[in-house]
């Protein structure tokens, strides 16, 4: 445990009090009804979304992990977030998010009513849609309870250990109660006015303290101080079959988690990345808080426009911020961490390395930004699961004519419900990297093939959805027991395939949805993808109308922001780890795809 300075704890409460103040401040224009409640009533502009959004993926528990695989990998780490992937935000930039918000509906779940109808394959569907979300919402409370109360407990000065129902509460445990009581008290007063603007508020916190951090590791650290530390090529971006990083000279264990992560062969790792990548991303985001901040866009260019905000404004600071904890920690740390042994706990890199190196003050601010982070992500989370209870469960099949205030006060429940529900999952997490492989890729693998199919199929029905959603949520369960020796990423397409089996004979054994629920689809959203026999109806009844013929330029704009993005990721650790010919390159590549995305996607947007 280590005793802040009492001007960094007064920064951190102060922070905190803020953020409830502005949640009870603005609850009386949030709980006007559900759409101010959950979509801000459509009247947020773009940037503030896409600052609220760059926030929300801001994470602590994935900075801590981002930090580790940097610490490990060195520059390759930067291939490894594609296990998300990472880039599917460009995707939703170039053309989900536009797709998404032509729909006009709330939530992910009342989406899938509008592209199947409302028949029985479309209620199935949206019920495991909806089981879908909450699941994903639990799944990531547990995450952020492992990451936030391991972090709060290293430097906050009090013992929050205790004993209820006949068990010990570890101080760990304590301090992530603590925090997301209160993250969960603003955000459910506040609904998505108070979550975007302290999202707001906190992003530019964040940012400052990633500058900050930056900076102290470049006056600290030069990269021969961390040549000397690190094995042979672990400074290449660039890869090839094998990984070929030797830590046994220094940190023998660090060979141990290479091993355990399965990427020895980082070759095939990668293919595999890019394999689940381009479906998982083709698929749209999971209905949660990313789905919901395109929903509450003015237009489908703002979608866009705010999708696009959200890479450019997030990649940069936050890879400033851990290349610098990397750079301090490869070169200062080593020696502390060779005496953990065989027991080494990568996910307190990042603690160790704020514990040591920022000064007072800015240690406050520092820490106050990772709560921050840790706050935005989780009351993004809390105000996008209550939509699906209330929405689509309570005022669907419940009590469809009930008022908003009604509405809005079951959505407190429902997300104080959630909440605790994640919390108990979250006491039986081992670490942070075991759920991130977990969520990244079993469960992404039973979401994949269905929600491909459903923008480019016209034959994809809702039992076709139902069937795939449930084998893959199925799949995403089992495989891991029945096959505990392999990594999540090779689990992946063993997964994706029962859920395609799933998907393909639910939808071939029952009868296509009808002729209007499709055209009016199509209508609508207008994706690319496989339907004529739709697009002719449509052409029957209105021969000047237009389908969708931007499959090509699409494809082209998301190869180009792709590298756009990777660039952004890269630049900061290039000029961290003093790298200067690589940092030329990196930034003549990012403003040539900047002005490529410009003239053939900004310029070319309804």
């Amino acid at each position: 445990m280590h005793s802040l300075h009492p001007l960094d704890l007064a920064i951190i409460i102060a922070y905190v009090i803020g953020t409830i103040v502005i949640g009870f401040v603005i609850s009386k224009r949030a709980s006007k009804s559900l759409k101010s409640y959950f979509l801000a009533d459509n009247s947020l502009d773009w940037k503030y979304l896409g600052l609220s959004n760059a926030s929300g993926m801001f994470d602590i528990s994935g900075t801590m992990w981002t930090v580790s695989i940097a610490f490990i990998y060195g520059l390759k780490s930067a291939w490894i977030p594609w296990l998300w992937p990472v880039w599917n935000q460009v995707f939703v930039m170039i053309f989900l998010a536009a797709w998404m918000r032509r729909s006009g509906v709330m939530t992910g779940a009342e989406w899938i009513t509008f592209r199947f109808g409302a028949g029985r394959g479309a209620q199935l569907s949206h019920i495991v849609v909806v089981v879908f979300a909450l699941i994903t919402v639990i799944g990531f409370i547990a995450y952020g309870f492992e990451g936030v109360g391991k972090f709060a407990a290293i430097f906050l000065p009090w013992n929050l250990s205790f004993h209820a129902f006949g068990r010990a509460f570890t101080s760990e445990e304590g301090y992530a109660l603590v925090i997301m009581a209160l993250t969960t008290l603003y955000c459910i007063k506040g609904g998505m006015y108070s979550v975007v603007l302290t999202e707001m508020m906190q992003f530019v916190l964040m940012t400052v303290a990633c500058i900050v951090v930056g900076i102290i590791a470049m006056m600290n650290v030069q990269p021969e101080l961390i040549n000397a530390h690190i094995p042979a090529g672990w400074k290449d971006f660039w890869f090839g079959w094998n990984l070929n990083l030797d830590w046994s000279s220094t940190l023998p264990a660090v060979n141990e988690r290479i091993k355990s992560d399965g990427f020895d062969m980082f070759g095939w790792a990668i293919m595999l990345m890019v394999f689940k990548g381009l479906l998982a991303s083709t698929a749209g985001p999971v209905p949660s808080y990313d789905m919901q901040r395109v929903l509450a866009t003015k237009s489908p260019a703002e979608a866009s426009k705010m999708s696009g905000f959200t890479i450019l404004v997030l990649y940069m600071p936050r890879y400033f911020m851990v290349a610098g904890l990397t750079a301090l920690a490869v070169v200062f740390f080593s020696k502390e961490m060779a005496a953990m042994g065989k027991g080494i706990d990568f996910e307190l890199i990042l603690p160790l390395a704020i514990r040591n190196f920022i000064p007072i003050g800015w240690q406050g601010v520092l820490l106050a930004g990772l709560i921050a982070a840790f706050m935005s992500t989780f009351a993004a989370f809390v105000n996008a699961a209550p939509a699906y209870v209330v929405n689509d469960i309570y005022k669907r099949y419940i009590k469809p004519d009930a008022s908003d205030k009604t509405s809005v006060r079951l959505s407190y429940v429902s997300s104080v419900t959630l909440v605790l529900i994640g919390i108990f999952f979250g006491f039986f997490v081992e670490s942070i990297d075991m759920l991130t492989k977990w969520i990244v890729a079993s469960l992404y693998g039973g979401y994949t093939a269905s929600n491909v199919l459903k923008w480019v199929w016209w034959r994809f029905n809702g039992y076709g959805y139902f069937w795939g959603m449930l084998a893959g949520l199925a799949g995403s369960m089992i495989v891991p027991k029945l096959l505990p020796d392999i990594s999540s990423l090779n689990a992946f397409p063993i997964i994706f395939l029962i859920a395609l089996t799933g998907s393909v004979l639910g939808t071939l054994l029952t009868k296509p949805e009808d002729d209007e629920t499709l055209m009016e689809f199509y209508r609508r959203v207008r994706p690319w993808g496989f339907w004529k026999p739709v697009i002719a109806k449509i052409k029957a009844e209105n021969p000047s109308f237009q389908e969708n013929k931007d499959f090509g330029r699409d494809m082209f704009n998301v190869a180009v922001g792709m590298t756009w993005q990777m660039t952004q990721v890269i630049l900061p650790m290039y000029l961290v780890f003093g790298m200067w010919l690589q940092c030329g390159i990196t930034l003549a590549v990012f403003l040539l795809t900047t002005w490529l995305l410009k003239r053939y996607w900004w310029d070319t947007m309804e």
